[in-house]
């Protein structure tokens, strides 16, 4: 693998198909992951892995060329490791697994972050993937530093280096932080100590400087960005020193087609609902943005919103 990859994080719920096409599409991602395909005991029927992947049928790569892989989240070992077999047969260049996502229905179906109390059961479902996937396929995992006591992320680590991880990505929280701040970027070198495998570093990423600070910090050469990129989509051509701004008059342009595209793949109102979240992540941190958030949060029909998403990228007379 290259140094420095950046990674757009598989948020569940946010990150479907169509944001990741129009991400990576805007440049400077080199890894996208799927939102997580929710694996019990039974074999996921393929229109699923393609609902969730349609890049399987380019060579599981978005338009832009960039690489996507499956991420799988389960607790038991065999069935996921049938399922990430699966993944590939249908064209997955990589399976990665979510031991990190906090929700509380997941966790209490015995998913996500409820398993990093258990370095054993990390590393059985691991390796017994490990086992049922080509060689040639990059095996990665997701973690949080634990559920409420970071120092589980040295053993869960050593757990997923030992079943054949290649790369770990490390959310720098435990599951009770959820997402407040800090990200707490100073337990990767306490792993990087422990471990010799790859780490990606994950957590408030919000702007070039956080990118420099994260990297002086973790050591890491690769990282992942979630929420940043949301309100941020040139964060990642940023960090890589990049001069251009994120203003609202680049920002808009980039809704429209977004919307077009999301009411083509669910329906308009699916389109209008994802592209308020969109709007509303950029709101936050841009003050144009927020302004045309605050004209369109209430507007219900999608034909109108639709038709004022248009107008504001007309300039004022």
């Amino acid at each position: 693998m290259n140094e420095g990859l950046l990674y757009l994080a598989p948020m569940e719920g946010v990150v479907d198909w169509v944001l990741r096409d129009v991400l990576t599409s805007i440049g400077g991602i080199d890894r996208c992951v799927t939102e997580f395909i929710r694996v019990t005991d039974e074999l996921v029927p393929k229109k699923v892995f393609y609902r969730y992947c349609p890049e399987l049928k380019t060579n599981s790569r978005t338009r832009a060329g960039t690489p996507v892989f499956v991420q799988l989240l389960g607790g038991h070992p065999q069935p996921l490791a049938e399922n990430a077999a699966r993944a590939v047969e249908l064209g997955a260049c990589g399976i990665d697994i979510n031991f990190g996502c906090p929700a509380k229905l997941v966790n209490k179906n015995d998913g996500g972050a409820s398993l990093l109390q258990f370095p054993d059961r990390i590393y059985s479902i691991l390796s017994t993937i490990r086992a049922a996937i080509p060689q040639a396929i990059p095996l990665t995992a997701k973690i949080r530093l634990g559920i409420d006591r970071p120092e589980m992320c040295i053993a869960n680590a050593q757990a997923a280096q030992a079943a054949g991880v290649e790369l770990l990505t490390v959310h720098c929280r435990t599951k009770k932080d959820m997402y407040k701040p800090p990200a707490f970027w100073e337990w990767i070198p306490k792993i990087k100590e422990k471990t010799n495998m790859r780490i990606v570093a994950n957590g408030d990423i919000w702007t070039r400087e956080d990118y420099l600070r994260c990297k002086e910090v973790t050591g890491c050469t690769d990282f992942m960005i979630g929420r940043g990129a949301l309100g941020n989509p040139f964060i990642f051509r940023q960090a890589r020193g990049e001069s251009l701004t994120a203003d609202w008059s680049r920002l808009k342009h980039l809704l429209p087609g977004f919307f077009d595209a999301s009411a083509l793949y669910k329906g308009e109102m699916f389109a209008q609902c994802r592209t308020k979240q969109w709007l509303e992540q950029m709101a936050r941190r841009n003050p144009d943005a927020a302004e045309t958030f605050q004209e369109l949060k209430r507007e219900t029909l999608p034909e109108i919103f639709r038709r004022k998403l248009g107008d504001a990228q007309t300039p004022a007379p």
